[in-house]
């Protein structure tokens, strides 16, 4: 037997030290990879779940976008509702004390045609006009009856309708005066008489007076060329020449000055107005100049308005146009010139600011800042806020308790306006577009708030704007004005149309009728002529002026 097994004989059966410490390390390495087993398990589990926690946020990710590209497109339109050029040329109907919403695109649109349930528009009265009866019969055939071919016979019964129709034509007037011969034989005495010959506005004239009313307004009230208004004409087979156009409304002009002085006169005396000016060109030659640039100035009051076409921009036309004794509130904007005359007139002309050039300092700074717009919407939400209170106050100026408390309020957000404006100027990090706005507002502080304690001063100056916009148009459409003379012409017309309009006297009608007085005086000014301006009138020939009654067709002559 082997020796060494006779010395180990459990050598096979008991394992060496190596071994179970090799045995223990296996078991310890299985009890790890089962327990690895089982965390990854749990992790493919836990994946699993922020997998589909993931898919729901990238979903909710992706809508969230979808909403915040809507919102931007949303906010991007009210920015451009709120910050982008207002347009000029046509304006609401009121604009004076009103402020454009900009929550008005948060709004649900109001579909377009009629509503149901929503009451239908309001149809014209058009029963002024006269009526040209006009009977409408059938061919005997068509009455027979188709069967026996017995005819029908006309009952007294009518079905009616009405349509409206305009017609314009020229014609001649043939007067024919009747000629009458004496039947005595007196030597001192004519022995033939004729009846006079209806009084003409311009002598040995070949036009009437509706040819130059209608070239008049559709110059200075429809600010029409005048060369496209004789040519509109021809489509009526009227063919005027340009020359003799030109010399009658030279001829004209004179008669209208009285007029024109008189609405000058009652319009300085008024003790509320309004100005403002654009831009006009005379092409005559002045100071070796063509085309000098000159100024039509706009001056605004309760019953007249009054233009003057001056060379000048300067304070002395406002100056010049207020008399030394004048006295009272003028809304202007803030040009230097009629700050300076008020310095002239020592206070006794007070000047209040127009806040809608206010608020287009707040919208210039968002428009022209973008990171600013948030800043410039709060102020613009603060000026809405007064036009707000003071129309409220307005409405109620009759009833004094509903009135006091409208007015507190109006007061109370005017103080609060000023607090905060001077706050914000006391901060050291406030931008610098911001400052200027503000620093212009409370530099005007005393011309913006006179409203406050005089309600009869409006809040802006947009109603003379308004006045100056269709010389705006005629400028635009025939250049301005040739001559001196036409000159005088354009602003006597202006200031003639704009105070009939003001109170609501058609223009041909109180045209026609005024020339027709010039005319019977011998193409000279009547003398009464002061009974014939629109604040001295009868209340019976007001009414006839203003009636629709009174209507004055194109080629009448009264």
């Amino acid at each position: 037997m082997n020796a060494t097994l006779l010395e180990n004989p459990d050598r096979t059966v008991c394992p060496s030290r190596r071994e179970v410490e090799l045995t223990a390390l296996v078991e310890k390495l299985l009890g790890e990879v089962s327990q690895l087993r089982g965390e990854v398990a749990e992790l493919r589990q836990q994946a699993g779940y922020w997998k589909g926690m993931f898919e729901q946020a990238k979903r909710k990710n992706e809508k969230l976008e979808k909403e915040i590209d809507s919102l931007r497109a949303e906010n991007r339109q009210l920015k451009d509702r709120l910050f982008a050029a207002r347009s000029e040329k046509k304006p609401p109907k009121d604009r004076s004390n009103r402020l454009d919403d900009p929550q008005a695109a948060e709004r649900p649109r109001r579909p377009r045609g009629h509503q149901p349930d929503a009451p239908g528009p309001r149809r014209r009265d058009h029963s002024h006009l006269p009526v040209v009866e006009e009977e409408v019969g059938l061919p005997p055939d068509e009455t027979a009856c188709p069967t026996c071919g017995k005819p029908a016979v006309q009952i007294s019964q009518t079905e009616d309708s009405e349509i409206i129709e305009i017609k314009v034509c020229a014609h001649r007037r043939r007067i024919r005066r009747k000629r009458y011969r004496r039947t005595c034989e007196c030597p001192n005495e004519s022995q033939t008489l004729t009846a006079p010959a209806p009084p003409k506005l311009i002598p040995k004239g070949r036009y009437g007076i509706s040819v130059w009313v209608h070239l008049l307004l559709a110059k200075f009230a429809s600010h029409r060329a005048l060369g496209n208004a004789i040519e509109a004409l021809s489509h009526y087979d009227l063919h005027l020449p340009p020359g003799t156009i030109s010399d009658g409304l030279q001829r004209i002009a004179p008669l209208l000055e009285p007029v024109y002085e008189a609405i000058l006169a009652r319009n300085a005396e008024s003790f509320y107005r309004q100005a403002d000016e654009t831009r006009w060109s005379v092409f005559v030659e002045q100071e070796g100049k063509i085309g000098y640039r000159w100024w039509l100035w706009a001056f605004l009051s309760k019953d007249t308005t009054a233009f003057r076409i001056e060379p000048t921009r300067s304070h002395d036309v406002p100056q010049g146009h207020y008399a030394d004794k004048a006295q009272g509130i003028l809304v202007v904007d803030r040009y230097s010139a009629y700050k300076a005359m008020a310095q002239v007139k020592s206070g006794v002309v007070k000047l209040a600011f127009c806040w809608a050039h206010v608020r287009r300092d707040f919208i210039g700074v968002g428009k022209g800042w973008p990171e600013l717009v948030d800043w410039a919407i709060v102020w613009l939400y603060r000026i809405r806020l007064l036009y707000h209170l003071n129309r409220q106050r307005l409405s109620c100026e009759d009833r004094a308790p509903e009135f006091a408390r409208h007015d507190a309020a109006l007061r109370e957000a005017i103080d609060a306006m000023h607090r905060q404006a001077t706050d914000e100027l006391a901060q050291p990090k406030l931008r610098e577009p911001c400052r200027k706005a503000l620093q212009s507002l409370l530099h005007h502080w005393a011309g913006l708030t006179l409203f406050v304690d005089d309600p009869k001063i409006p809040m802006d100056n947009n109603a003379s704007e308004r006045t100056v916009r269709g010389p705006s148009m005629g400028r635009k459409n025939y250049f301005g004005s040739g001559s001196l003379w036409s000159v005088c012409l354009t602003a006597a017309m202006f200031s003639i149309v704009a105070t009939l309009k003001q109170w609501n006297i058609n223009p041909r009608r109180w045209l026609s009728s005024y020339l027709q007085s010039c005319a019977a005086a011998g193409s000279r000014v009547p003398e009464d002529v002061e009974r014939l301006l629109p604040w001295n009138l009868a209340p019976e020939r007001l009414a006839e002026l203003t009636s629709p009654e009174a209507s004055v067709p194109i080629n009448d002559t009264s």
